[in-house]
């Protein structure tokens, strides 16, 4: 062969090699960069606040100080002044100790202020040696000595007065919690001088007590008259839904009037007894007509229905702090609230707005992956958040028991659900970043069904009434920002799910971050409803041709979905409100459970009917799955049963 013909064929065989390697590297390319979306990390990062060997920093409470310090509470009675609380060494001096479960913290004119169990108590550094050495009681208010007798607060209003909120206190059945002594269920004014007016009542846990633009809110949690955690504007003389605070409306200084009977008279108080006289945990009714807050708001008005609902187990298990974002930190999220959750350890973000008159909008992930359970959120000077964290031995997502963590934004603008708004014929998504008008403008990608909670006297309430709202039309911005979607079906007081699922960015065509938005719709506003001449109807998923059923098989390991088939099964019916596929939380670890060998039908059993006594090790038993159906429950049983491994010298 000649030298030439020899160069030629080298020259083109690389060509051939090479060609295709970069073609497919390209391809490989464009598809990692559709296929991997940002994530939360890449733009909101967790940093651990490093407290000094042997300080068990079971937080309570946080009160950033005029100078940039930060006041820490602990629920074991310490008050700690944290100076340089951004840097990599933050100086922890103890202010205060040997009070009782300091559940939260307020600065005033150079003197600090918490709620003890029993007390509003000002705390004074006369000497300026950096240590509290005048305490005085505020307020006292009484206690019967429950465990469960947790005081919230203080929360300081415009003219200097403070709000504290009081949890019930649990006896032996304490699926049923009680005010054993007055206010506890309430949240009460305390006015410097000591004097005190109750505000309202209806409160069950009240942890997450706010003040928003001069305004009273609080977060419940989730628990008999609770159907899941939600946001509240307090108004004074307000009944938010519990009943046992009641007991104290007769009294002369009450705004409430209203007796618990009138509340017993609309709905089953569900006291309940075994057949030798003893109190038994009441089930859920899974086939009973339901009964909401606004079906009893219309026989009892001074009702406070949720402004915002968070999804149980979806956006949180126990939500707590409420704090609004300031100018300048956090992004295009500039004065949304966030909210804090202890049992999942997250903290969701969310949007309001007023329409005729009352407060509503939608709740979204923002956060997720805290050390431990978020009780306490306050801001730092430089705009980063403080996240002060305890399980208190409920169990919570995260490794850790208790902590102080800090969540800082690198300047980076994620793609996002702005802000979701009520319209009178839909929603009006507002985006982050301008979006791809081809995708944004395909209804395929938009999902929409609505559910409510029951109000009932039993632990907790599943999703009921749910129902499909059909996307009919999308009209896109000129700008790319705004997408607003024609919606059938709309119902007042009724919690929206929208799924934004296909929608991209125009810029890196990414997905949206958290791509479902939680829409409270306490009201539907009035004004112009979009005509179809002017919106898209285009539907890709219309000529999708539907995958064949697939038969069912008799066997578990043929039946056993993948983790992402049954993730919507688990999220639907609140299973990872207390569950996590590898790790222990509220409840015990999936793969946990799938060792203990039991069959798909005991699982089922013990999934509606669950048994204590099976897991001793855990503090909060769970409540009775009854509303899943029977179809479901097989699924999620047999996909638990998949996680079980062959015992060593055999197989299962």
């Amino acid at each position: 062969m000649k030298k030439n013909t020899l160069k030629w064929l080298l020259q083109h065989v690389v060509i051939i090699i090479v060609l295709p390697l970069a073609l497919a590297s390209s391809i490989c390319t464009t598809v990692f960069a559709q296929a991997e979306s940002a994530k939360e990390d890449d733009y909101f990062r967790i940093m651990r606040v490093p407290a000094p060997e042997g300080t068990i920093l079971e937080v309570g409470g946080l009160c950033t100080l005029p100078n940039g310090n930060l006041g820490v509470t602990t629920r074991r009675g310490d008050i700690f002044i944290v100076e340089n609380p951004t840097t990599q060494r933050p100086y922890f001096r103890k202010f205060a100790s040997g009070l009782h479960e300091v559940l939260g913290l307020a600065y005033k004119n150079g003197s600090l202020y918490c709620a003890q169990r029993g007390e509003l108590t000002k705390l004074t550094d006369t000497d300026n040696d950096g240590k509290a050495d005048l305490i005085e009681t505020v307020y006292q208010w009484p206690v019967s000595g429950n465990y469960h007798e947790y005081s919230f607060g203080p929360k300081l209003a415009a003219d200097g007065s403070f709000f504290v909120s009081l949890n019930l206190g649990f006896g032996g059945d304490w699926w049923h919690p009680q005010s054993f002594v007055p206010w506890r269920g309430w949240v009460l004014r305390i006015h410097e001088d000591g004097s005190m007016e109750p505000w309202a009542t209806g409160m069950r846990s009240p942890c997450g007590l706010s003040m928003i633009d001069d305004e009273l809110f609080y977060t419940d949690n989730q628990g008999d008259w609770v159907g899941s955690g939600s946001i509240i504007q307090l108004k004074k003389g307000a009944f938010t839904g519990h009943p046992a605070g009641l007991r104290w409306a007769d009294q002369p200084n009450s705004p409430v009037h209203l007796k618990q009977e009138q509340v017993y008279a609309l709905i089953n108080p569900r006291k309940e007894f075994d057949k030798n006289g003893q109190p038994v945990m009441p089930s859920n009714i899974a086939n009973e007509k339901a009964i909401t807050l606004a079906d009893v708001k219309k026989t009892i008005p001074e009702l406070q229905l949720p402004a915002v609902w968070l999804p149980h187990g979806v956006l949180g298990i126990s939500t707590s702090e409420i704090v609004k974002i300031p100018e300048g930190v956090f992004g295009p999220f500039t004065g949304q609230l966030l909210v804090g959750d202890q049992g999942k350890s997250n903290i969701s973000r969310v949007f309001m707005e007023k329409v005729n008159g009352e407060y509503q909008g939608a709740a979204i992930e923002f956060r997720s992956g805290f050390q431990s359970g978020i009780v306490r959120l306050a801001w730092a000077g430089d705009g980063s958040l403080f996240a002060g964290e305890t399980n208190r031995g409920w169990g919570s997502s995260g490794e850790a028991n208790e902590g102080l963590q800090r969540l800082v934004w690198n300047g980076k603008i994620p793609f996002e659900m702005r802000a979701v708004r009520a319209m009178p014929d839909g929603f009006e998504i507002e985006f982050t970043k301008a979006v791809d008008k081809k995708s944004a403008e395909d209804l395929a990608n938009y999902r929409v069904e609505s559910y409510i909670y029951k109000y009932q006297a039993v632990y907790g309430s599943p999703p009921v009434n749910t129902e499909a709202c059909p996307v009919k039309g999308v009209k896109v911005s000129a700008d790319g920002l705004k997408a607003r979607i024609i919606v059938d079906n709309l119902r007042r007081n009724y919690i929206h799910t929208i799924t934004v699922d296909g929608v991209r960015d125009q810029q890196n065509s990414f997905s949206l971050v958290h791509p479902t938005a939680y829409y409270t719709l306490n009201n539907i506003p009035e004004g112009i409803k979009l005509s179809m001449a002017e919106v898209s109807t285009k539907n890709s998923a219309v000529a999708i041709v539907p995958e064949k059923a697939t038969p069912k098989t008799a066997t578990a390991k043929a039946a056993a979905p993948t983790y992402e088939k049954i993730k919507p099964l688990l999220v639907k019916y609140t299973c990872t409100a207390c569950h996590n596929t590898d790790k222990r939380q509220v409840g015990p670890a999936f793969k946990e459970i799938a060792q203990r060998g039991y069959s798909i039908d005991k699982m089922m059993q013990l999934i509606r009917n669950p048994k204590p006594e099976n897991w001793p090790g855990y503090s909060t038993p769970m409540a009775s799955m009854s509303n899943v159906p029977k179809d479901d429950l097989q699924k999620i049983a047999g996909w638990i049963k998949s996680l079980e491994k062959p015992k060593k010298g055999g197989t299962n």
